[in-house]
């Protein structure tokens, strides 16, 4: 697996992680423990070396999930993790990055990581009521602390960035990125380039949309969150059904599948960009892991893209209440 590096921090990973949100949440039932830890696991047995959790992942059972299965790897992987969310009776009760909570989460997270210090702490979601300028401090004073390596922005916009960057340099930022979602494309990537910002793209295959293997017909679990998207809703699938096929077609041609084009596009789009593909089934991250050997020409590239830009994406990527959580 090749190597890549978030922007000017020096933080080295592979060319592809793995976003383990879903194995303990979002998208249906948990998986078992067992086999959570089998395929992160063997993930790192295939290179991968970054993995993105959260603290309201579950809650918390994510992160005690990946730090249990990378425990014997430890030296060898990035862990980055996420605060920013008030957690009451083990819900999601709104936001929260009041510097002292932030100390306190970054503590539970190093228990739950088994770990001594996170390699990349996020603030998960902008909070409108604590500023900027006190989240970066709070994560400069752990970074000082040596807890936390380096600091990340999640869904932050271009002003919110450069507020923090100012404080404690921004090493990545995440948010939604795919031939789906490509918003980051007018202000945010340039942003980054400019200030030598890593991007970390989550949802890189659209939730599993981008792979081909959801229809109009697919039925998604009760708890799974697709379930609220506007996105998902039976008749946008079928009107979205256009970006899969054309994948599928480029796909032929490269002899690969519509993931590992979709994941190519993302690597091919800047040298540090670095996509997080979750899934729970280890042929999907062989097949993920794949997209990092297609190798797009520019021809190929521009041809995506002329094809691409003549599709009209339907439907909102988050219903209102979350939209309302994206902080730009």
């Amino acid at each position: 697996m090749q190597k890549r590096k978030l922007g000017k921090s020096n933080l080295e990973v592979s060319a592809i992680g793995l976003g383990c949100m879903g194995l303990s949440f979002g998208y249906g039932p948990a998986v078992d423990k067992q086999q959570g830890i089998s395929l992160i696991r063997a993930a790192v047995e295939r290179g991968v070396t970054f993995f993105d959790t959260a603290e309201v992942y579950g809650p918390f059972t994510n992160e005690e999930l990946v730090g249990e299965a990378l425990a014997p790897f430890r030296d060898q992987v990035v862990i980055a993790t996420k605060f920013g969310f008030k957690i009451e009776n083990g819900k999601q009760a709104g936001l929260d990055s009041r510097p002292e909570h932030i100390k306190e989460v970054a503590d539970a997270s190093l228990k739950r990581l088994k770990t001594d210090r996170i390699d990349l702490l996020y603030q998960h979601r902008v909070d409108p009521n604590v500023r900027i300028e006190d989240v970066a401090g709070a994560v400069k004073d752990l970074i000082h602390q040596g807890k936390v390596k380096h600091f990340g922005l999640s869904e932050a916009g271009v002003k919110t960035i450069r507020r923090a960057h100012a404080v404690q340099p921004v090493a990545a930022l995440q948010s939604e990125y795919s031939l789906w979602w490509r918003e980051p494309e007018a202000e945010v990537l340039p942003t980054l380039e400019e200030l030598g910002i890593g991007f970390v793209p989550f949802s890189p295959l659209g939730k599993g949309f981008l792979t081909g293997k959801i229809s109009q017909d697919t039925q998604f679990d009760k708890t799974d969150f697709r379930n609220v998207v506007p996105r998902f809703t039976p008749e946008n699938r079928k009107a979205n059904q256009a970006m899969v096929d054309l994948l599928g077609r480029f796909a032929q041609q490269k002899k690969a599948t519509p993931a590992q084009v979709a994941l190519a596009w993302l690597l091919a789009q800047k040298p540090w960009i670095v996509p997080i593909p979750g899934t729970t089934k280890l042929h999907r991250l062989e097949e993920n892991i794949g997209g990092a050997a297609v190798e797009l020409m520019l021809d190929d590239l521009r041809q995506l893209e002329r094809a691409a830009s003549k599709i009209p994406v339907q439907g909102e990527r988050y219903p209102e209440e979350l939209q309302k959580l994206v902080g730009r």
